[in-house]
C-alpha cells in the first residue's frame, strides 16, 4: 500500500504529461518543493483542473509512488485571479515564481519562503487595474520582492558597506554626476574612488615586481601580477538608485507616488534597479530568468508612452 501525505502548496510550474495529467512543481510548507501527477487534470471537466493552474493554492492529499507522486485530493485555498489583469503583472508573478525554483529546497519545510511568496504575490494582485504608473508600480513591487526573497536565501546584495573598503556608503545628493559602482561578483556596491585608487596601486605594484623580477612583461605569471583582487563592475547607480536600493530590505515598499513625481526619473530609478537584480540573481544562481523577456518585451511597448 502507498504511503499518503497532506500537504499545503502553491503551483509554481506545469506541463502536460501523458494524454490527458499534468506534471505540478508546488513549494509547500510542509516539504518544501515536489513533483506531483495531477491525474486527469487536462479533461474538460477535471475537478483538478481548475486546481492545477499557476500559482493555486490548495490543501493536498498525496500518494507517494515509486517515481512520481500522484495528487489524490486536492483543495482550494487561495488562488489570485487578478494577476491576470495585464501581462506585466503575470510575467512579473512568473519571475518570481522561478527565482523561487532556482533556491527552494526540497524534502525539509520552506514555510518562511511559502510565507514570503505568497505574501508579494497577494501585493502585486492587488495593485489596481486603474492605478496611474500601474506598470512602474508592478515593477517596484517585483523589486522589492527579489530582494527579499535574495535574502531569505542568504545571498541578498550588499547596498550599505562598500565591498571592497568595508566602509559605509551613503548617497551623494549634492552632486548630480556622483555614481556607486555594483559588483556581481564582489556580491554588492563597490566605492568607485577606492576601486580606482586599488588599481592605480596594482599598477604600481605590478611595475615594481616586473622591475625586480627575472621575467619580461609578456611573462609574467597572472598569478605573481596582483596580490588583490579588483572586482568587476557591472553597473553604476545614481544617489537616487542607491538609496532605493537600501530602502528594499524594509517590509514595507518605499513609497512609489513620492520617486515617480517627475515621471520619467522614476522609471529609470526601478528600471535599473530590476535589472541591476536581473543580472545579480542570474549571476549567482547561474541560470536565466525566462520570464523576465516576456517582461522586457511588454515594458518595450509602453516606452513610447507615459506609464
Amino acid at each position: 500500500m502507498s504511503r499518503t501525505y497532506k500537504a499545503t502548496g502553491i503551483n509554481l510550474k506545469s506541463m502536460p504529461l501523458g494524454e490527458t495529467d499534468r506534471l505540478l512543481t508546488i513549494l509547500t510548507r510542509e516539504f518544501g518543493l515536489i513533483q506531483a501527477v495531477a491525474p486527469g487534470a487536462r479533461k474538460h471537466h477535471s475537478k483538478l483542473g481548475g486546481r492545477s493552474e499557476l500559482f493555486v493554492v490548495n490543501e493536498l492529499l498525496i500518494a507517494s509512488g515509486r517515481s512520481l507522486d500522484k495528487i489524490t485530493q486536492a483543495e482550494t485555498v487561495k488562488t489570485y485571479p487578478k494577476l491576470g489583469d495585464n501581462l506585466l503583472k503575470l510575467s512579473a508573478s512568473q519571475y518570481l515564481a522561478e527565482l523561487v525554483l532556482c533556491h527552494a529546497l526540497s524534502e525539509q519545510p520552506q514555510e518562511e519562503l511559502f510565507c514570503l511568496l505568497t505574501e508579494h504575490l497577494r501585493r502585486i494582485e492587488q495593485i489596481p487595474k486603474m492605478t496611474v504608473n500601474r506598470s512602474l508600480i508592478v515593477l517596484a513591487y517585483l523589486a522589492h520582492a527579489v530582494f527579499h526573497t535574495l535574502a531569505l536565501a542568504g545571498i541578498a546584495p550588499q547596498v550599505r558597506l562598500c565591498c571592497l573598503t568595508g566602509q559605509p556608503l551613503t548617497p551623494d545628493w549634492q552632486t548630480s554626476e556622483w555614481r556607486v559602482g555594483f559588483s556581481n561578483a564582489a556580491g554588492g556596491i563597490v566605492n568607485l574612488l577606492a576601486l580606482a585608487r586599488v588599481r592605480a596601486e596594482g599598477r604600481e605594484n605590478l611595475k615594481f615586481k616586473i622591475q625586480n623580477s627575472k621575467f619580461k612583461d609578456s611573462q609574467v605569471p597572472t598569478a605573481f601580477i596582483q596580490e588583490k583582487e579588483i572586482p568587476k563592475i557591472d553597473a553604476q547607480l545614481s544617489a537616487s538608485d542607491l538609496s532605493l536600493f537600501q530602502q528594499l530590505a524594509n517590509p514595507q515598499l518605499p513609497p512609489v507616488a513620492e520617486n515617480v513625481a517627475d515621471g520619467f526619473f522614476g522609471q529609470l530609478n526601478w528600471l535599473c534597479i530590476e535589472k541591476v537584480l536581473r543580472q545579480y540573481s542570474q549571476y549567482h544562481f547561474g541560470r536565466l530568468i525566462r520570464s523576465a523577456v516576456l517582461m522586457d518585451t511588454y515594458l518595450n511597448s509602453l516606452s513610447t508612452s507615459s506609464w
